[in-house]
């Protein structure tokens, strides 16, 4: 049971999946045709995006920095809506429909020439892989965190009485501490932009839990080592795939490859 009981941790606030965002291409700035850029402004908390302009003269998916954000607002109102943070994201992820979207990539290809038809084809490719799993582009933006079976990330007493431990405990450790965190300032109603500081922490915690040093530099453990994330113990030479899958010992010789499936 040890090695197959999941579990999960509820988020105090939305964060972006890491792979979706800074894999290259970013699939997110695919899918709602942004740049990388952008999309790290918003997820970050630098920039406000605009996610419904009403009546005003300003554009969706428009950038505003803190002090835009304000004049705008004394400006107009509620006549518009602006967001930051995964929760941005996924207001804007939800407003794309796919089906219309695929139609409308497929009437710009028969003229589009160059760079707008390459970006369109890469566009195109990945709202039908997701229409065709049956996956809701908002899941690109979670709400839970699973928790993998603690037999994969052991802890093992040592001989002076100290612990050994799995980077991947750390790692864990530092999303429920500033969750947890992010809970208790909801609670109290604090203002605005602390809330804000550790909503973007929690982003930072997440990101280091899938994919370690992806984004800037890595979290380190003691004697300033990196800690091996999730996608570190799945990837590689040395990662559960290659490693232990295909490494088992078995009555008859054979050399194995990985590849990607072609019907991902």
């Amino acid at each position: 049971v040890r090695r197959e009981r999941m579990g999960h941790i509820e988020l105090a606030a939305p964060v972006t999946h890491i792979w979706y965002f800074k894999g290259i291409p970013s699939r997110m700035g695919l899918v709602l045709d942004m740049s990388p850029r952008a999309l790290e402004e918003i997820i970050y908390f630098a920039s406000y995006v605009v996610t419904e302009p009403g009546n005003t003269p300003m554009e969706k998916k428009q950038l505003l920095s803190e002090r835009e954000y304000r004049e705008k607002k004394q400006e107009y109102g509620p006549r518009f809506s602006a967001q930051i943070g995964a929760e941005a994201i996924k207001t804007l992820l939800d407003d794309v429909d796919v089906n219309k979207e695929v139609i409308e990539l497929k009437d710009e290809l028969k003229n589009a020439t160059g760079q707008k038809r390459t970006r369109a084809v890469r566009r195109l490719d990945i709202l039908e892989a997701f229409v065709q799993s049956g996956n809701e582009l908002s899941w690109m933006v979670m709400d839970a965190i699973p928790v993998i079976p603690p037999d994969l990330r052991p802890m093992v007493q040592l001989e002076g009485g100290r612990f050994a431990t799995s980077d991947l405990n750390d790692l864990y450790r530092r999303v429920i501490n500033r969750n947890n965190r992010l809970k208790r300032l909801l609670d109290l109603n604090a203002p605005g932009i602390i809330v804000q500081n550790e909503k973007r922490m929690l982003q930072e915690a997440v990101d280091a839990l899938i994919d370690n040093g992806r984004r800037g530099r890595p979290v380190a453990g003691p004697g300033n080592r990196p800690l091996k994330s999730l996608s570190h113990m799945l990837k590689g030479k040395q990662g559960r795939f290659r490693q232990n899958l295909l490494g088992k010992r078995v009555d008859y010789s054979g050399r194995s490859v990985i590849d990607v499936g072609p019907h991902l």
